[in-house]
């Protein structure tokens, strides 16, 4: 049989193709946007009731239908309300220009937050401060922060030091640093009953290795009896790491690598020069 590609490739047929395109790219990033937070429960929530809905109107349920419908007429303010920190999210990303523009922005982001972590853990490493610091990367951490002290600050060197310091209300257990701030102190993190720990780490070690079978979040743990820096990842653990040596490694997991490379493009040069335009142009008027 022979397509007639002449009839298939119309422009209304291309404008649907786009249409549905669009609404696919909408669906996943608002996937993307919510996954790991606890809208995203409720967003399955909203799944649900449209399609009890469906269900309800093929079986011709009618009170049923009825009921589901009131629920959807009322639910558009509800959810504006609830997913309000989500929805200020996305449109903070809207307007932060460019992909490449964003990149350089997170990468920013991403340095001034290994650049707290490396004051915090010079200082707590000579000094056998204990320390435990996890990071969020794409695997939502929601269940672990739920069971720490609500913090929301933003990540430097000296809250990190101030949070460990022996005897004080939230030096036990760990920092969980989400979208690089400081979420949550003294979170309790699931320890691993692996028999590959070598016997002498103790417990804030058995935590790192614990939160790393479970997810892909990155761990840094400073020893109270040494002030040797180890860092897990994927179940394995990294000690002895050196001041150079976890640089490195968090500066190749947690910044952009590509973004250098496209310094050189006409259309990165155009959209920074923009970016500045707006965000600088109005501080240099007199």
């Amino acid at each position: 049989m022979n397509l007639d590609w002449g009839n298939l490739l119309t422009l209304g047929h291309l404008v649907n193709l786009l249409d549905i395109l669009v609404v696919w790219f909408v669906i996943y990033e608002l996937i993307v946007m919510l996954r790991g937070t606890k809208a995203i429960q409720l967003f399955r929530g909203v799944i649900l009731i449209l399609i009890v809905r469906f269900i309800s109107a093929y079986l011709g349920l009618n009170t049923v239908s009825w009921l589901v419908d009131q629920v959807i007429n009322w639910s558009v303010i509800a959810i504006i309300i609830v997913f309000q920190p989500e929805i200020r999210r996305g449109l903070e990303h809207l307007g932060r220009g460019s992909l490449f523009v964003r990149v350089r922005h997170e990468n920013e982001a991403a340095n001034k937050v290994i650049d707290g972590l490396d004051k915090a853990i010079q200082y707590m490493s000579k000094r056998r401060i204990g320390a435990l610091m996890t990071i969020q990367r794409d695997t939502g951490l929601e269940d672990y922060i739920e069971t720490g002290i609500d913090l929301d600050a933003e990540l430097t060197g000296e809250l990190l030091i101030n949070i460990f310091i022996p005897n004080t209300p939230l030096h036990d257990g760990a920092v969980i640093i989400r979208d690089n701030r400081v979420a949550v102190a003294a979170a309790y993190l699931p320890l691993s009953e692996s028999n590959l720990i070598p016997k002498e780490l103790g417990t804030r070690h058995r935590a790192a290795v614990g939160i790393s079978e479970v997810t892909d979040a990155l761990t840094i743990v400073i020893s109270e009896e040494t002030g040797e820096v180890s860092i897990t990842k994927n179940n394995e653990l990294l000690r002895g790491l050196t001041q150079t040596d976890y640089l490195k490694f968090l500066r190749n997991e947690l910044m952009n690598q590509e973004a250098p490379a496209t310094t050189n493009n006409i259309f990165v040069k155009a959209m920074d020069w923009v970016d500045q335009r707006f965000r600088g142009g109005g501080a240099n008027e007199k």
